[in-house]
């Protein structure tokens, strides 16, 4: 079967076996000109629906693939949005609204097209360096991808170099990449510090990330100033309780000196 077909066998596992069989295939007819229709209004996925291909793809640092980005998809679909809320699309303040978002998006998502490791490629030869490096208080901003609404912050970064280190900018347009994409915070911080030890093959890595999320202050449970702080740790600073503090401490003294 393919993606643009909906049938009998599927409606009757969902609605149950003692539905008649007319009224399955009137179901199936409706629910398939509304598939149609929403794939129709996106040429890419149409594609990929009638005829088994996908559309182009990139690949993110993780190694999954995605699709490459559709502006004008983005345009089509934020008007949409616009006109089911019961908005007026041409009005005078909407009408450059879908091009606006879609450009916008283009911008804040733009890491999920890009590889932060190439970022870390080149680096120097750490001949007598073999101490905590840190790099603290990197601003960042990203999309919470549950609600599509910003979540903000600064990171904080230590490595313990192996054989090489890398120029401190790099680290910082790591978390740039990384943050502009649909995210989590929780995420976010496990892939900075997997990055520093696949990048730099480092001894070690820690972060720690601290944000707050629009998606609790502006809507839901509405409590503006709360912070969530995650962290993750790799190599020594996981099995050095002592390097662990040391990394904590210093992060604390700089806050606080």
């Amino acid at each position: 079967m393919k993606y643009s077909e909906i049938s009998t066998h599927t409606l009757r596992r969902f609605y149950g076996a003692d539905r008649p069989a007319s009224w399955l295939d009137g179901k199936c007819a409706a629910g398939n000109r509304v598939l149609t229709g929403w794939m129709t209004s996106c040429p890419a996925w149409y594609k990929m629906a009638t005829m088994g291909s996908k559309p182009a793809s990139s690949v993110s640092a993780d190694g999954v693939a995605g699709l490459a980005y559709d502006k004008d998809a983005v345009q089509r679909a934020v008007r949409q949005i616009i006109e089911a809320m019961g908005e007026d699309p041409e009005r005078e303040g909407l009408v450059d609204t879908p091009r606006r978002i879609a450009e916008m998006f283009g911008e804040i998502f733009s890491g999920i097209h890009q590889d932060p490791l190439t970022l870390l490629a080149v680096g120097f030869e750490a001949v007598q360096q073999h101490e905590m490096v840190i790099l603290k208080d990197i601003p960042f901003y990203s999309m919470c991808e549950h609600h599509f609404l910003p979540f903000h912050g600064i990171v904080h970064v230590g490595y313990i170099p192996s054989d090489r280190i890398v120029g401190i900018s790099k680290i910082a347009r790591v978390v740039e990449v990384l943050a502009r994409r649909p995210q989590l915070q929780e995420r976010l911080t496990q892939q900075l510090v997997d990055m520093l030890m696949q990048g730099l093959n480092a001894d070690g890595a820690a972060v720690v990330v601290e944000a707050e999320h629009l998606c609790m202050t502006m809507r839901g449970v509405k409590k503006p100033g709360s912070k969530i702080v995650t962290s993750g740790t790799r190599g020594i600073f996981r099995t050095d309780p002592r390097t662990r503090a040391e990394f904590l401490s210093l992060l604390q003294e700089a806050r606080h000196g």
